[in-house]
């Protein structure tokens, strides 16, 4: 009896001390969570104070794209349907984060009126993908040339500004750039959306300019475009082609590894560089490459389109989720400092991808927060322990790519480029959309 009763003892207090331990740890979860997000905070609303109201430009409408490291308009100013609907999405994305709809919807009107005024084709519809400072369509490579990727990030902005304004005008002229992208750039026969259309609407199925026709980059964009107009316009056909795309992203652009190959021919037959020699390999690097960015990325937006959709249990979509996240910490992460690699390649004879461009711009650093903080939540008690690595982003984020002294991000992780502490605010290809989403997202799960 006696070793019966010293067992039990012995058991009751181990689990006790369990129980103990267990709490400990909650309670500085809790503390680290809150801590971080309060840090968050105020660099979010550091950001805003930065953008708005000096990118506003009030003389021609929409949004200057040149500001200097020192937040100084400098530069030719040439506004790319990208980043001035970039500006609508975080604007109104703002609005319905913060509850002060006036001052942030304010901004996001003045960006639509000139997507509607100045960059959409009034003769032959779709938006232009460059114009200049006060709106003229501007050629590129001899011709003015349509992008989906463009009209993506158009129809993203609009539905955004509706469901933060319930402004109807915009929410048609989304509706108008979607049946644009399905009369010009949808594909019928193979699937998937061509990237480039001519001003007169015609895509070019065999690619142009030596830039093949499809593209990782310009579907997940789609996807994250007709996710967000999906929320606010539940049509059949918007239904449908979304679910397609999830479904391409997820099965064909994705690989086994874990990975998005990156250009595609019509037929969706991948373009490879991987057998050809070094030196074209290299010549060849934006076409064939792992982007660990993308791909930690596209993980979110896949399961944003999912639940949008309301597809119940999708454990596919998740657990390819899962593959492209490990495949992005086990492979692009940086042991030493943190942060992620933008860019590895998987040699031929070789099963894991060398690091090929050690460089780690903002937006790559910003998603994998984003990312790291959601899949910790659908997965708490992983051995790559997500939240372990979230913090450590989130440190190497502070600590190498927010500028601490003039405020914003840098272009990208100063440990490996110092130059970039002089690395613009701005440019056509560099705004507040991944920042200010990536922490208003991390704040809403944080909280």
């Amino acid at each position: 009896m006696r070793i019966c009763l010293g067992a039990l003892l012995l058991f009751v207090l181990s689990a006790t001390n369990q129980r103990i331990v267990a709490q400990i740890r909650s309670d500085e979860s809790k503390m680290k969570k809150d801590s971080i997000r309060k840090e968050m905070q105020r660099i979010l609303d550091n950001e805003f104070k930065r953008w708005y109201p000096l990118s506003i430009d009030t003389v021609d409408g929409g949004f200057f794209s040149d500001i200097n490291y020192k937040w100084e308009i400098e530069g030719v100013q040439n506004k790319m349907i990208v980043t001035q609907s970039r500006h609508v999405w975080a604007t109104s994305n703002a609005a319905q984060f913060y509850g002060d709809g006036d001052k942030f919807l304010t901004i996001a009107r003045h960006g639509v009126d000139f997507l509607r005024d100045k960059m959409w084709d009034r003769r032959y519809g779709g938006f232009f993908n460059l114009v200049s400072k006060n709106g003229d369509p501007m050629n590129e490579s001899g011709r003015i040339v349509k992008q989906a990727y463009g009209n993506a990030f158009a129809i993203y902005g609009l539905a955004a500004y509706f469901k933060a304004s319930g402004d109807s005008a915009a929410l048609n002229l989304a509706k108008e750039t979607f049946h644009w992208l399905e009369q010009h750039s949808y594909d019928s026969e193979y699937g998937g959306y061509s990237q480039f259309i001519s001003r007169e609407g015609n895509a070019f199925l065999d690619g142009y300019m030596g830039v093949p026709p499809k593209d990782q980059n310009s579907t997940i964009h789609l996807l994250e475009a007709l996710t967000e107009l999906y929320r606010v316009w539940p049509d059949s056909l918007l239904k449908e082609r979304l679910h397609s795309l999830l479904v391409l992203v997820r099965d064909t652009i994705t690989t086994d590894k874990g990975y998005m190959v990156l250009f595609f021919k019509r037929d969706w037959t991948p373009v490879s560089f991987r057998q050809s020699s070094e030196a074209e390999r290299e010549k060849n690097y934006e076409f064939d490459h792992v982007s660990f960015g993308h791909d930690i990325e596209t993980a979110y937006l896949m399961l944003d389109a999912s639940e949008a959709l309301g597809i119940k249990n999708d454990f596919r979509t998740l657990a390819v989720a899962k593959k492209m996240i490990d495949h992005g910490l086990t492979y692009g992460w940086d042991k030493g400092r943190g942060g992620i690699f933008d860019g590895g390649y998987y040699l031929p004879g070789e099963n894991k991808p060398a690091i090929v461009r050690r460089t780690k711009e903002w937006w790559s650093q910003v998603e994998a927060l984003n990312s790291f903080l959601m899949i910790s939540q659908l997965y708490p008690n992983d051995d790559h322990r997500y939240f372990e690595k979230f913090c450590e982003q989130w440190e190497y984020c502070k600590q190498y790519v927010i500028d601490n002294e003039h405020g914003g991000w840098y272009w990208g992780g100063i440990d490996i480029v110092p130059d970039n502490k002089m690395s613009p605010k701005s440019t056509i290809w560099k705004c507040d959309y991944h920042t200010s989403r990536g922490l208003i997202n991390c704040i809403r799960r944080l909280k």
